[in-house]
């Protein structure tokens, strides 16, 4: 029972953690060298892309999406969406698409000459999957060794843990005042029956002896 228990936890923990990396916001120093228009059919897949932009069809499955090509410090590609999220999940509230990529073909440098800047997004990349990173915000910076630091997601995990906290004080103090009483006076209830029923049986063993001896 105890390694049943331990898996659920690690089970749980590995969920939530993951969900959380997939919707925090994550940032990436690159290089731009494009951005283009595809058209993609979103199909198995659909969960990992989000929706077509605010005033469109939303129950299309084939339809133009905005890419941002870039190149690491490292010299490895990374390919980011663009595309909105509206008023869903997740709640980036993203309605500047098209703002965002007239912004982002203006920062296309190259090698020689490079511009870098700062991609934040939400998301995975997966080549065997077909899922790319949704963009939400590109600014400029002065180089690749630019130090970052996620504030938002370093309040939000703080205020997470709080609320965890709080709702197990909460949890446990409700237990103690509650449950624990109702439970106790349940099994003090049972000890009261059962020895209600041991005597109970008792007499009924020695009525049934006084029969015997006549």
């Amino acid at each position: 029972m105890r390694y049943v228990k331990w898996a659920l936890v690690i089970v749980l923990i590995s969920v939530v953690g993951g969900f959380l990396h997939y919707t925090l916001p994550q940032q990436d120093i690159v290089r731009v060298v494009g951005t283009e228009v595809r058209r993609v059919d979103v199909n198995e897949n659909s969960i990992f892309w989000a929706q077509t932009d605010v005033g469109n069809n939303p129950t299309t499955v084939n339809r133009d999406v905005r890419f941002i090509e870039t190149i690491r410090d490292n010299g490895k590609p990374m390919v980011y969406r663009n595309e909105d999220t509206g008023w869903g999940w997740p709640p980036y509230f993203k309605l500047n698409s098209s703002n965002l990529q007239a912004t982002t073909s203006d920062l296309v440098s190259t090698r020689n000459d490079p511009q870098w800047v700062v991609v934040r997004h939400y998301g995975w990349r997966n080549e065997f999957l077909s899922i790319f990173p949704n963009a939400v915000g590109v600014r400029a910076v002065d180089g690749p060794d630019v130090r970052l630091i996620p504030w938002l997601n370093i309040i939000l995990l703080v205020l997470l843990l709080v609320l965890i906290l709080t709702i197990r004080a909460m949890w446990r103090q409700f237990r103690q005042r509650t449950v624990d009483p109702m439970v106790q006076d349940a099994g003090e209830t049972w000890d009261r029956v059962d020895a209600y029923a041991d005597e109970k049986r008792g007499r009924f063993g020695r009525w049934l002896d006084s029969w015997k001896k006549k």
